[in-house]
């Protein structure tokens, strides 16, 4: 008995996109197994777009000047 794939839309690949690594868990386990490659490939898009998110944060955080000196609270 083989397991018969059914050919899932593009557009859950959105769901990645917009809601990051949620989206992508969501749409791997709704579309498992229909179409499991598309499913596996959902979840590594939400990822590697939190991976790119949590890098550019590295880099632009450090340059903004407000955030350098703690709070600026006087006790």
């Amino acid at each position: 008995m083989s397991k018969t794939e059914k050919p899932r839309s593009n557009v859950w690949y959105l769901l990645p996109i917009l809601f990051g690594v949620i989206g992508g868990i969501i749409a791997f386990f709704i579309i498992r197994k229909d179409d499991p490659r598309k499913a596996k490939n959902c979840l590594y898009v939400g990822l590697t777009l939190m991976f790119i998110g949590i890098m550019f944060n590295m880099l632009v955080t450090p340059s903004i000047p407000e955030l350098d000196s703690g709070f600026n609270i006087n006790i």
